[in-house]
This record gives C-alpha cells, structure tokens and sequence, in this order.
C-alpha cells in the first residue's frame, strides 16, 4: 500500500461537517424550525459528499498514478482504482 500525502483538504470538508452537524443537534434540543434544519443538514452532505471525492482523488492522483508507473505493482492499481470508484 502507498503512503498518502496529507489529507488537509479531506480534513478541512469533514471539520466543516463537524461544525455543521453540532450546530443541527443545538437547533434539535433549542427547537428550531425544520427548514432551518434540513438547510443545514443539507450543508453536512455537501461536506461529506466534497471531503470523500477529494480522498478519492487524490488516491488516484498520488497512490494510483504511481503504482501504474511500477510494472510490478501496475495490476493492483487498476484493480484497487476499480474498486475505489465505486465511491463516487
């Protein structure tokens, strides 16, 4: 298995998701309206939705791109990019 790069971006998505659902709960327990609700649990899919298509690029940008350059290592890559696409 190849070593990621940092996931900074991945990080930064999911910590805005973290924000964003601890604010629902608070809306939740203070009685807020539904709509509000919803609009915010719409920003947490969006967030999670952007941080997992960051993750699966970059794999294929950093791990997959250079497994395929090895020979050796060239058939798990496509095997492991089949595989991870499913995700999209």
């Amino acid at each position: 298995m190849q070593d990621h790069p940092p996931h900074t971006e991945v990080v930064k998505r999911l910590k805005r998701a973290q924000g964003h659902l601890k604010s629902i709960v608070t809306m939740l327990e203070d009685g807020r309206g539904c709509l509000e609700i919803a609009q915010q649990l719409q920003a947490v899919e969006k967030a999670i939705v952007n941080a997992k298509k960051t993750l699966v690029h970059n794999h294929i940008d950093h791990c997959l791109d250079s497994s395929v350059r090895d020979a050796a290592t060239a058939e798990t890559a496509v095997r492991e990019f089949k595989e991870i696409t499913k995700y999209l």
